[in-house]
């Protein structure tokens, strides 16, 4: 038994506009233009994991040197700014490949609470730099004494 379906000539062009949407979002997506990355030469990959008393963060800097990374804390967000300087003395022209990028990077990320700065350690160790940031001790409840007058 076939049914009969009353055709509507829109129905195709709204599913067309809804798989135009889907490119550009995917294509927003993957350049982060929620970071400020896009304006920055290159992005250092980063972990961040949850670890009993802290979050942590890891991020590879191959090639920068420590007086040339910082680490601001504002409120809840933590920000990584760096740049990396390759001094080279070949010529652009001898190259046959060239990979390894150089120049400011930038990296921001939001955390799930305020944090005291004075509860972040940093280290930075053979490219690595490490961030360990204590989690605030929690409210504990206080007994009260009543008293009688």
């Amino acid at each position: 038994m076939t049914s009969i379906v009353r055709w509507d000539p829109f129905v195709s062009m709204t599913n067309f506009q809804d798989q135009i949407n889907r490119i550009f979002d995917d294509v927003m997506r993957s350049k982060d233009v929620e970071d400020d990355v896009n304006l920055c030469t290159w992005k250092p990959a980063v972990d961040i994991y949850n670890d009993n008393g802290s979050i942590n963060i890891k991020a590879e800097l191959p090639g920068v040197d420590k007086k040339d990374v910082s680490v601001d804390i504002k409120d809840n967000t933590i920000t990584i700014k760096g740049e990396r300087i390759i001094n080279n003395q070949t010529k652009e022209e001898n190259y046959y490949r060239r990979e390894r990028k150089s120049g400011s990077f930038y990296r921001a990320f939001t955390l799930p609470y305020a944090v005291n700065a004075d509860s972040v350690k940093a280290k930075f160790k053979d490219g690595m730099l490490k961030i360990e940031i204590l989690k605030p001790e929690e409210e504990k409840p206080r007994q009260i004494s009543v008293t009688h007058e």
